[in-house]
């Protein structure tokens, strides 16, 4: 009787095993549909270069006005190529518009000014997942459908430790220097943070000067029909690309090189049917975030990010590679990675899922699988839902489930698996992983309060590991 029940029982693993493997197979086959049916922009056979509208190739001349009239021209005539070329030019905020392709040439430059009076006045948009108005992103577009950022040439935020990034606020403790103004003041992010708690209304949430909450780089909100394509973007004040509430973004062949605080690659935040691939991210924070809003103000909108498909990128530097949260409060779903590399001993984590019970939200289903890690600071795989414990705790607990990573390998870090849920809350559960070799792990695993967690071909420094 006792064999018969085993015998059962192992067959019911391998039948789990196997649907759960046909099952992922469709799902991959599903965003691949997705992507394949997203309309990438197109654009009329016509060209205005910025030159012929006062814009001056010295790096010095403030160009921001002739940027600008030819971005509308273009627009205005139906759309085509705004082209950038033959130089260095200084600009402060960039508005785009529908129908316009802004070409940034090989051998182009464009070069953004550290005055933030450049960047007035105030454009909506959500600052580390809170809704605001703040100073305009250095790109920006606000309810533009078809609208792109391609060529060969450089885009550069120029922050550094003396403009945008001294705003983060390194206070540390014993500092006998008089701190600058920054993000910590009461009048920065935790007036942001007030607001959210109190459900202030968006008209009143005015940010900009004296605030000190940095600009993105690029940040569209309400678009569609979206491209970033070969560009390389430097020295974001803050994070770099930032779809928001948008659909159908392509972010493709593009080189993101920012060390500065919060510099994260590419944050596509509540937005459907997103692809990023063929990208190079080395980064003062995550290479890739998605996003669906922080606390109060995520779950008033409650617009998850949605049919994301990450492939064929390196991540060099930065605390995560693909990462989600931790800014979740909508939900997360339909997430995939494939066929990347990730190495830096600056690089914390390959795969990261962050929230916290400010947060909570939804995120299920994550497909991860053909990952070349080579070293990574902390953990291969890293789910927290205890993120940032100077929060405290809050009602709103989060879930991370339906969550599966195979075939990959990784030559160094402290921990292989560092999976940790919340004490008396059900979490995390249904975590597959398969497959995959780590070696050179100091620690081996560390996982708590995990439900259903399957381990299946795992070698940790050539052993099978199981749970």
């Amino acid at each position: 009787m006792n064999t018969l029940k085993l015998i059962v029982g192992l067959l019911m693993f391998v039948l789990s095993f196997d649907g759960k493997q046909t099952n992922n197979d469709k799902k991959w086959e599903q965003i691949y549909s997705v992507i394949k049916n997203m309309e990438e922009p197109s654009f009329a056979n016509k060209e205005f270069d910025i030159i012929d509208f006062g814009a001056v190739a010295d790096g010095k001349t403030l160009s921001t006005e002739a940027i600008n009239k030819t971005i509308e021209t273009c627009n205005k005539q139906g759309g085509g190529k705004v082209i950038v070329t033959g130089g260095v030019f200084l600009t402060g905020a960039v508005h785009l518009k529908s129908n316009v392709n802004l070409v940034v040439e090989k051998g182009a430059t464009l070069k953004f000014s550290t005055n933030p009076k450049d960047y007035l006045p105030l454009v909506q948009t959500r600052w580390e997942g809170n809704d605001c108005y703040n100073y305009s992103p250095l790109i920006y577009a606000n309810n533009q459908t078809n609208i792109a950022i391609t060529g060969e040439g450089t885009i550069d935020g120029q922050a550094d430790a003396e403009h945008w990034w001294p705003w983060k606020g390194f206070r540390r403790r014993g500092d006998t220097v008089e701190p600058k103004p920054s993000q910590l003041d009461p009048e920065g992010r935790p007036l942001l943070t007030k607001w959210d708690n109190t459900n202030t209304p968006l008209l009143e949430r005015k940010m900009g000067e004296g605030h000190y909450l940095r600009p993105q780089l690029i940040n569209f909100i309400f678009c569609k029909n979206v491209k970033i394509e070969n560009v390389t973007l430097l020295n974001s004040p803050f994070w770099v690309i930032h779809p928001l509430l948008s659909e159908n973004i392509i972010v493709r062949g593009v080189t993101i090189n920012s060390h500065g605080p919060n510099s994260d690659g590419c944050d596509p935040e509540s937005c459907k049917n997103v692809l990023i691939e063929d990208c190079v991210f080395d980064t003062g924070d995550d290479c890739i975030a998605l996003k669906s809003g922080r606390n109060f103000d995520g779950r008033r909108a409650n617009v998850p990010i949605e049919n994301v498909l990450i492939r064929n990128c390196i991540m060099k530097d930065g605390h995560g590679g693909v990462v989600m949260g931790s800014e979740i409060s909508a939900g997360c779903k339909n997430i995939f990675a494939e066929n990347c590399e990730m190495s830096s001993p600056n690089l914390e984590r390959a795969i990261r899922i962050k929230t916290n019970n400010h947060r909570g939200g939804v995120t299920d289903g994550v497909y991860i699988r053909n990952l070349k890690v080579g070293q990574v600071r902390e953990a291969v795989a890293k789910i927290n839902c205890s993120y940032d414990p100077r929060e405290g705790q809050g009602e709103f607990p989060p879930m991370v489930k339906n969550v599966y990573v195979s075939n990959v390998t990784s030559q160094k870090s402290e921990y292989g698996l560092s999976l940790m849920g919340i004490k008396g809350e059900n979490c995390v559960e249904n975590i597959w992983i398969s497959d995959s070799r780590f070696s050179g792990v100091e620690s081996g695993n560390k996982i708590d309060f995990v439900k259903k967690l399957n381990l299946n071909n795992l070698y940790i420094n050539g052993e099978k590991t199981t749970y």
